[in-house]
């Protein structure tokens, strides 16, 4: 049956899968002030590279990000700027994580990270 599925509802279950998942929902919120290093999104969530690593490809696979990379450094941003259904996701999560206490600890810790050199935070990353 599974071979069947059109590609909207492929899209609309990779969306699903992506946001139902706290630390990918945590990324995305974080995103929504503008363009990430992946080491910047590693020190807020305070989780491995590897394990970064793999939520971003969901939520990549999904649509939900786009990347690109400079150097060797990763950086993500969130795709509902070019994608109107992306967007309506992102809005949705936004409006109903409103207020919510991990998401606005998480907006705290990024708004000092934002303050650091991103080449001593990325480096950081590699030293641990």
């Amino acid at each position: 049956m599974a071979k069947h599925r059109s590609i909207k509802m492929r899209k609309m279950l990779n969306i699903t899968k992506a946001v139902s998942d706290e630390t990918r929902v945590r990324a995305l919120m974080m995103l929504e002030g503008g363009e990430l290093c992946v080491c910047q999104i590693i020190e807020v969530l305070g989780l491995a590279p590897s394990t970064i690593s793999k939520h971003m490809a969901i939520l990549k696979q999904a649509e939900l990000v786009e990347s690109r990379k400079q150097g060797r450094w990763i950086y993500y941003k969130l795709a509902g700027e070019i994608n109107k259904e992306i967007g309506t996701v992102i809005t949705w999560l936004a409006v109903n994580l409103k207020g919510d206490k991990i998401v606005k600890n998480d907006r705290k810790k990024l708004k000092e990270i934002l303050k650091l050199e991103k080449e001593t935070i990325c480096k950081k990353m590699y030293h641990r």
